[in-house]
């Protein structure tokens, strides 16, 4: 892979598995050091051999435990990044979960839980990210802006999906935010944008195509007629990361094979 993110510094929130490994593969394959986020200690070792996946192939990187919607953690993973590797040029927003329940039924620790690490703590690690690009201010040897944030949304940041309020609002939010500091700064050269993956063979969705009927119920939905890749988004990271998108800010990018085409009017438009 060409070395378009050579010499700078990524950090991968929620990345011991699905998505989040995925994207810290390939943003080491194009060259970064990847700092690869796992939320609690059980997950060090999945994090561990997503790491040595990839310093196996040649890349470079290092593990780190937080929880992301916990402001200290957050506020200590940054130092420590940048005490350690110098900065940071990239950070990716992936860390997430579902705690699904009908409306009338769902507890407010469901409701907390999921707004608290989808939405509080994509604010708490891009707050972090840009004070840091600021203090650093633009490296040209590196990138032609100060810093990237690529924000993991989802299809239903448009779409609504009954059942999952918790989820779809915390998505929702996840677009206000990221276009609100995207326009607040554009001026200093931080570009900041979402990638919004629709249905990703992961675990955190394995029951909607873990079984042949699962799979033709879902590909239903989408037009494309296949369900994505982990690789699928990590190809679209490289590039939001890279100068090649340097024109490109404020942006929700759908990776979704045509799920946010509305599929069910195909046929009854």
């Amino acid at each position: 892979m060409e070395q378009k993110l050579q010499n700078q510094v990524a950090i991968i929130t929620g990345a011991n598995s699905g998505i989040g490994a995925g994207v810290a593969a390939a943003l080491a394959g194009a060259g970064a050091t990847v700092v690869i986020n796992y939320p609690f200690p059980a997950l060090q070792s999945a994090a561990e051999a997503v790491l040595k996946s990839i310093t196996d192939q040649g890349g470079k990187g290092m593990v780190y435990c937080c929880d992301v919607s916990k402001e200290d953690e957050v506020q200590q993973m940054f130092a420590t990044v940048v005490r350690q590797l110098g900065t940071v040029d990239v950070l990716v927003n992936n860390a997430g979960i579902q705690k699904d329940a009908p409306f009338e039924e769902m507890s407010l620790d469901q409701w907390n839980l999921v707004l608290g690490i989808n939405l509080t703590g994509q604010f708490l690690c891009a707050r972090e990210a840009i004070r840091e690009f600021l203090r650093r201010g633009i490296d040209t040897s590196k990138s032609a802006a100060a810093g990237k944030i690529i924000c993991m949304s989802s299809v239903h940041e448009v779409i609504p999906w009954a059942g999952h309020a918790n989820y779809a609002t915390s998505k929702g939010g996840i677009m206000m935010l990221m276009k609100s500091i995207a326009q607040e700064f554009a001026p200093k050269k931080i570009r900041i944008n979402s990638i919004c993956p629709g249905a990703i063979q992961t675990p955190i969705n394995k029951a909607a195509w873990d079984t042949p009927e699962a799979l033709q119920k879902l590909l239903t939905l989408i037009p494309y007629q296949r369900i994505g890749e982990p690789d699928d988004i990590a190809k679209a990271a490289v590039w939001l990361a890279s100068d090649d998108s340097d024109y490109v800010t404020g942006t929700s990018l759908f990776v979704d094979g045509g799920m946010t085409l509305y599929p069910g009017f195909s046929t009854n438009g």
